[in-house]
């Protein structure tokens, strides 16, 4: 009988190439680690590195040996930060210690080696002695021998493999285009939690300056900003994300010195291709962050016009007193009063050291801009100028401040300056055209005038480059405007199923289901809004609207008093009457209030063109005469 027809069938992947140790396995050919056959979260370079380590169990493999094999001579890599955080995931998913090693022993300033007892992989059965052989030792001594060289050289197999395979991954990668990127929160590791402000303040300026990349996606801050502390390995928050690629890095201060380090990650597979660090004093940190952003450009082989690379690269010197307070009026996150107050305080501090910062006058603008809205309760009359003069400044000293635009175009639109605000909001989207806020902003403007399909096309835009924000009631909120209620109420029931108590999202689901003419529906979870937002003007006029829908019109009228009475000591808009009185079917009420909300520019007037809640008055000669006046004919 013939060597080879004793031996087993060859399964699809062969035991040569599984390198086995305590409960786990190592199928070298596939780069996954299982344990007890289940599939772990880990690949790419982490398991590379395993691979050599597992194949020569018990002996240093150095650094440069791990260099050598890893990556190709061409290459720049940041490869001892690569290698520490590649076996640091690795004795994550092993549950290994670095200070009380089962697996992976380092050795400091020399390398690493594994510990464990490895399985050897099967090798072919030795071929029986003839008959004639009188002795046998020299039988079993030659097959160990023979095992041993057999041994040899499969672990040479295996070695040479792994090297091939890292060669052939950063080959594919260099073919494969990144055309989408996540910047994820950068890690505070100053040691000082209060610090962290500053680690985010580099994420998002790295975000704000890589947007402006025409022929790359990137994602907002709004999105990235939920994996702040979170485990998640890369390969799923790329997928969450929809990206080719993930940015990822680090700051530390000491005094006023900032050490930046970043590196980016291919999402599909987990490689490890670029890193840097840098470092400088803190008030040189936007020339820090511009260099980062240009490098991560190039490494990345997006296409920059020169606009886009003057933009990106766009620094100044700032004085350090002046950038913190600026970092910590972006760091106050919040739609309240108190926190909306405070974050203003922090700008106009930075605008007092240095009048001639700009972005300072961007965070002002924006603050001011959110104490103007329904669910906090500011006058129109009273912020919006302070908008515009803001945002307008910002321009005089920067006319590149794509988020200066969206805002102008925001107030332009609430004003029903319809020419002006688009006009806006198209300079922005060309300056930054990954600013999901002035994609969503054009978006609105193009369902105020009833261009309802083009509308629903930037809304799905924006939440392509901010999967977060854009979802549940920020999509859904255009869907019910174009009457799609259905896919409305998906939206909002499955953003809620993960964030139950997401306020503006229960909000808009009151408005769909009153559209649904479901009042009984929107009335407990509007009456869960109304607590949510603490009363809010807008959130008692829905739910009154809903009990007069319903045909409560006792407990409506107690909330359209209720809203009188705080009329008098405080501002209420007038379209929170209009609301109420149309869901009573008072008519003639709810145009009193009409004409009120025409007085002070209230924001429902820009949707008089596509509001259903105002299709029982839409062919009264008084609306329609009202329409023309807000230039929606």
């Amino acid at each position: 009988m013939s060597l080879a027809s004793t031996q087993p069938m060859a399964s699809q992947t062969s035991p040569r190439n599984v390198i086995r140790f305590g409960v786990y396995e190592l199928d070298v050919a596939a780069g996954e680690l299982r344990k007890r056959g289940v599939r772990l979260p880990v690949q790419g370079l982490p398991v590379n590195i395993l691979a050599i380590l597992a194949a020569s169990p018990g002996t240093l493999v150095t650094r440069e040996e791990l260099r050598n094999q890893l990556w190709p001579a061409d290459v720049f890599v940041d490869f001892d930060h690569s290698i520490r955080n590649a076996v640091a995931r690795l004795r994550e998913v092993l549950d290994d210690s670095a200070d009380h090693p089962r697996y992976i022993e380092t050795l400091p300033r020399r390398g690493y080696r594994f510990i464990a007892d490895v399985e050897a992989p099967p090798a072919e059965e030795p071929i029986a002695a003839p008959a004639s052989v009188p002795a046998e030792m020299p039988v079993v001594a030659s097959s160990i021998r023979r095992r041993r060289l057999l041994l040899a050289v499969v672990l040479v197999f295996v070695i040479g493999g792994v090297a091939l395979l890292g060669y052939w991954l950063n080959q594919r990668s260099k073919a494969e285009p990144i055309r989408s990127l996540a910047v994820l929160p950068f890690d505070n590791l100053s040691g000082d939690a209060t610090q962290d402000y500053l680690a985010d303040g580099v994420t998002e300026s790295l975000i704000g300056r890589l947007a402006a990349i025409h022929n790359l996606r990137v994602i907002s801050r709004t999105s990235v900003m939920t994996f702040k502390g979170q485990r998640t390995v890369v390969p799923e928050i790329a997928k969450a994300l929809d990206v080719d690629a993930i940015v990822e890095g680090s700051v530390i201060r000491e005094g006023n010195h900032v050490r930046v380090h970043a590196q980016l990650i291919r999402a599909r597979t987990d490689e490890h291709f670029w890193s840097e660090s840098y470092d400088r004093d803190l008030g040189d940190a936007l020339s820090l962050e511009a260099d980062l952003a240009q490098t991560i450009a190039l490494k990345i082989a997006a296409t920059v016009s020169g606009e886009e690379n003057a933009r990106i690269t766009a620094a100044r010197r700032v004085a350090p007193e002046v950038y913190e307070s600026y970092l910590k009026g972006l760091s106050v996150r919040g739609d309240n009063r108190a926190a909306i107050e405070q974050s203003i305080g922090y700008f106009e501090d930075a605008i007092h050291k240095d009048p001639s910062f700009a972005p300072a006058f961007v965070g002002l603008a924006k603050a001011y801009s959110g104490l103007g809205t329904i669910f906090v309760g500011g006058s129109p009359r009273d912020f919006r100028p302070k908008v515009i003069e803001a945002a307008k400044k910002a321009l005089e000293l920067d006319p590149n401040l794509a988020e200066a635009h969206a805002l102008l175009g925001q107030v332009y639109q609430q004003q029903w300056h319809w020419s002006e605000a688009e006009s806006e909001y198209r300079r922005a989207i060309a300056l930054k055209p990954n600013d999901a806020a002035a994609v969503l902003g054009l978006g609105s403007w193009l369902m105020c005038q009833g261009r309802i399909d083009e509308s629903l096309e930037l809304a799905t835009r924006a939440r392509s480059l901010d999967p977060v924000g854009v979802s549940g009631g920020g999509i859904a909120w255009f869907l019910f405007r174009a009457r799609r209620y259905d896919e409305a109420l998906r939206e909002l029931n499955s953003y809620l199923a993960v964030h139950p108590d997401d306020a503006q999202s229960l909000w808009y689901m009151g408005f769909v289901y009153i559209a649904k003419n479901e009042p009984e529906r929107a009335i407990p979870v509007l009456e869960r809004t109304v607590t949510l937002m603490d009363r809010s003007p807008g959130s008692v006029e829905l739910l009154a609207a809903a009990y007069g829908h319903a045909g409560r019109r006792g407990d409506a009228l107690r909330l359209i008093d209720e809203l009188k009475r705080r009329e008098k000591t405080g501002y209420v808009p007038a379209g929170a009457f209009i609301n109420a009185y149309l869901g009573l079917g008072d008519y003639e009420q709810a145009f009193v209030w009409f004409e009120r909300a025409y007085e002070e520019q209230s924001n429902i007037l820009q949707f008089m063109k596509v509001h259903p809640f105002f299709d029982p008055v839409r062919n009264d000669p008084r609306f329609l005469d009202l329409q023309k006046r807000v230039g929606l004919q």
